[in-house]
């Protein structure tokens, strides 16, 4: 394992040719409670601190439930990937886990330099000729599954344990880590600066 600079890794993509028409997309993938989310906005952070445009999508606001692992990248297609391909703005709805429901109200994207999309199967197979950086985080499963607990509280333990399932499958099956560029720990313990620095792990 090294410990490597956000800087660093955000500077790589933005001398990197786009992939999604004028648009840099990179995708933090990784199993629920891994540590994607923080990531991502501390990537997102050095992308926006080297002068880059940044839009940060995480794909908790596509998905229409707890079944929808795979499925919602038709939505994800139709009012992000595909528009920006095309370089126009693109434009998404979240999902209100609450209500059960798609919000109302459209979320506005434009036309960013870099796209960041935080979430399970974004680094999939079939994205990543798109994709200008691929990174997939990784945790313990107890503690990932703990994580998960503290933060959706103790009623939501079995729609986190199916969705555990569901998520080793789809890895395994997409076989994920052999794909993408960068293999993160999600729980290091080796000394680092973690809003500006990152462990990596050898694939």
């Amino acid at each position: 394992m090294t410990v490597e600079r956000f800087g660093d890794l955000a500077r790589g993509v933005l001398v990197g040719r786009p992939g999604l028409g004028p648009v840099r997309l990179v995708a933090v993938d990784g199993p629920a409670g891994s540590g994607k989310t923080t990531f991502a906005r501390r990537l997102a952070t050095a992308l926006r601190d080297a002068g880059a445009t940044v839009a940060e999508v995480h794909t908790d606001d596509l998905l229409e439930g707890w079944t929808d692992l795979v499925s919602f990248w038709s939505r994800a297609n139709e009012w992000i990937l595909d528009p920006l391909a095309r370089g126009e703005p693109a434009r998404y709805r979240r999902y209100d886990w609450v209500r059960g429901r798609f919000e109302d109200a459209w979320h506005e994207i434009g036309i960013p330099d870099v796209l960041v999309v935080e979430g399970v199967s974004s680094a999939r197979t079939i994205i990543r000729p798109r994709l200008s950086l691929s990174v997939f985080v990784t945790a313990d499963r107890d503690l990932r599954l703990a994580r998960g607990i503290e933060r959706d509280g103790e009623a939501l333990r079995s729609p986190w344990e199916r969705w555990m399932v569901d998520e080793d499958a789809h890895f395994a099956e997409d076989d994920t880590i052999a794909g993408v560029d960068v293999l993160v720990d999600g729980a290091p313990t080796v000394p680092h600066d973690p809003e500006r620095e990152y462990v990596r792990l050898a694939p």
